[in-house]
């Protein structure tokens, strides 16, 4: 099996490192000093599921890897646009680009580059990030994925990266409705990312203060309503299930929103909370709290988006 890692950041190289393990063919493709050190040391995984360290070919040109099985895509939401348009060389008669980024909209984006019948939705559910060039930190969350077909079905190429993954030893699951999955995982991400990165403090402080952890169940409720109106329906159990994640993260955890935020860099803010607030005006919904985290990390996403272009 052929895996090319599109973006091998830390949700990236996190579960391409334990595919390579597991015996697949992972290419990963970075840039910058993540790839100088990729190639001279390989990856290097700390996490609080056990290090590891493994070879993997890296390169920023998807054409010195050719066709894969699976391109695991996994750029920012902002930048999803232009890796897209650099798929071509990845692309054979059977590969499946699967996207492993927040948000929602991101399968739509690839379809129009690639064609829907190439495009499979996945959920990642993990706590990851660069914590230097050619090193990634795993802090927690589940380290598991869920992924499907558009369409629902079952196909043989998502029974094989099913087996594939267990192999390597992480949680994944198949979902005959992966847009739900979808908005699941934005109404849990919206909350999380949205409380850690307003507050500036980490989960396990904003469950401990009512009032916050009030808000964040507000954020999950708002998104779900969303989801709804757009004819996706998040069941009451999901909604549910978000809230029993939160409360199962380690206390220091933080997000990748106020990661980005606090260091400067461009913020993923118009994928998440912004989409919400758009969507609901479009619906005619209420969602003051969507609203009020929109507002408030608005001009840090300006002010880092000016910075890092």
């Amino acid at each position: 099996m052929r895996i090319a890692v599109y973006g091998a950041g830390g949700v990236g190289g996190y579960f391409g490192g334990r595919l390579a393990q597991a015996g697949a063919e992972v290419h990963l493709i970075t840039r910058g000093a993540h790839l100088r050190a990729l190639r001279e040391h390989g990856l290097r995984v700390r996490s609080v599921k056990g290090d590891f360290e493994v070879q993997a070919p890296a390169t920023d040109d998807p054409a010195d890897i050719g066709p894969c099985d699976f391109v695991l895509f996994c750029v920012k939401t902002f930048d999803t646009d232009a890796a897209a348009a650099r798929l071509g060389p990845l692309m054979g008669e059977g590969t499946a680009v699967v996207s492993l980024q927040n948000g929602v909209e991101n399968e739509e984006k690839l379809a129009r580059e690639v064609g829907e019948d190439h495009v499979m939705g996945r959920a990642a559910f993990i706590f990851a990030e660069i914590a230097e060039p050619g090193v990634i930190l795993h802090t927690g969350g589940p380290a598991s994925i869920t992924f499907g077909e558009l369409d629902g079905h079952t196909s043989e190429r998502a029974k094989r990266l099913l087996a594939r993954c267990e192999q390597a030893g992480f949680g994944a699951e198949l979902s005959a409705s992966i847009k739900t999955v979808l908005w699941a995982k934005l109404a849990f991400i919206c909350a999380q990312a949205g409380m850690t990165a307003a507050v500036r403090l980490p989960i396990g402080e904003i469950r401990s203060a009512d009032a916050a952890w009030a808000a964040f169940s507000r954020l999950v409720a708002e998104v779900c309503a969303v989801a709804e109106a757009d004819g996706n329906p998040v069941p009451q159990a999901a909604q549910e299930r978000a809230l029993a994640l939160a409360q199962a993260i380690e206390p220091g955890n933080f997000s990748s929103l106020h990661d980005d935020l606090v260091a400067g860099r461009h913020m993923e803010l118009e994928a998440l909370h912004g989409f919400v607030v758009r969507r609901a005006s479009q619906h005619g919904l209420a969602v003051p709290t969507s609203e009020a985290v929109y507002a408030i990390l608005q001009p840090w996403a300006i002010r880092n988006q000016r910075a890092s272009t």
